[in-house]
This record gives C-alpha cells, sequence and structure tokens, in this order.
C-alpha cells in the first residue's frame, strides 16, 4: 500500500494532467481526497489540473476551427450531441462554456462545436481561462472538504465490492438517458 502512495506522489500530478487535459473531474476529485489524507499538496493539483483542462479546451477549440474536415468525420456519429451543443449555446450563450465543465457527455463536444462557429478565439480563451480556474477551484477544494465523506463511502464500497458496478451502471445510465431525451428533439 505504501509503494502505491509513493507512486501518487511521484507520477500522480503527471496522471493528473493528462487526465484533466480531456476532462479530469475525477482525477481531480481523487487528487482532493488524496491532497486530504496527505498524499499530494493541494495547491499543486489544482494549478496542474487548471492548466490541462484550459489547454485541452483550446486544443479542442483551435481543431475546430482550423481542422472543419476532420472534425466533421469525426462528428458524423456525434450529430445529435452536436445539435444539443448549439442548442445550448443559442440558449444560454457563454454560460455553456462554464456549464460545460461539469457536464459529463458535452465536456469535449461544446469546445469543437464553438469552433466550428464564428465565436470569437480571444473572447472564447478569456472565458475558458475563468471557467477552468473556477472548475479546479470547485472541485480541487470542494473534494478537499468532503475528504472525510468520501473515505468513508470508499470503506463502505470496499466492504461490499457489489456496490461499485450498482453505482457506476447507474450513473452511466443517468448520463445516457439525459444526452438521449436531450438530443431526440
Amino acid at each position: 500500500m505504501e509503494d502505491m502512495f509513493t507512486s501518487l506522489e511521484t507520477y500522480g500530478y503527471i496522471g493528473l494532467f493528462l487526465y484533466s487535459f480531456g476532462g479530469g473531474f475525477v482525477a481531480l476529485m481523487g487528487a482532493g481526497v488524496l491532497s486530504y489524507t496527505g498524499h499530494m499538496d493541494l495547491s499543486t493539483s489544482i494549478l496542474v489540473a487548471f492548466v490541462a483542462n484550459f489547454i485541452g479546451d483550446m486544443v479542442l477549440f483551435y481543431m475546430g476551427r482550423y481542422n472543419k474536415k476532420d472534425v466533421m468525420a469525426y462528428m458524423h456519429k456525434h450529430k445529435r450531441k452536436l445539435a444539443l451543443s448549439h442548442i445550448l449555446m443559442k440558449k444560454h450563450g457563454s454560460w455553456v462554456i462554464f456549464l460545460q465543465k461539469y457536464v459529463y457527455g458535452i465536456k469535449t463536444l461544446i469546445p469543437l462545436a464553438i469552433g466550428l462557429t464564428k465565436y470569437d478565439l480571444k473572447k472564447f480563451a478569456v472565458l475558458n481561462l475563468i471557467a477552468a480556474a473556477i472548475w479546479a477551484l470547485v472541485v480541487g477544494i470542494g473534494s478537499y472538504m468532503a475528504g472525510e465523506a468520501i473515505k468513508s463511502v470508499y470503506e463502505v464500497i470496499a466492504q461490499r465490492p457489489w456496490i461499485a458496478p450498482v453505482i457506476l451502471f447507474s450513473l452511466v445510465g443517468v448520463i445516457w438517458w439525459y444526452l438521449s431525451a436531450q438530443t431526440k428533439k
């Protein structure tokens, strides 16, 4: 067990960076809890997740803006989600940049969809910078403060391992239902 914590202290920030590049919600929560237990540094974890998340969304925006042909080939499978992204952008405007950080399933599609439009690159960069900072602070500090509760839940799941797949499948089912219901229109 001690070897695992040594590996996390050594390579945890690299893993957090790579995971946060494409989303990072779960990794940052894990880093917050590990910071609570003293195995990682909270401020470093928040900084790493913030930088990676900001860069990741900028890369997605750039891909949507300057590689439309390649992106559209990928989007062929996700037409409904792309349409949902455009509807959310029209309905909520720039707030979608903030909201997409917390919604699994459209997190990567929103920056791509915004990049496909004529949205101003500088405006997106500034809003993405602010949104990534808020996201990193909220998730990092929130998971740190909930560290004891999350540890308790982990101990219950460790004693009853059948609970984890039930929770996972329930979560995936709710996300799938939400995206299906929203994209039918």
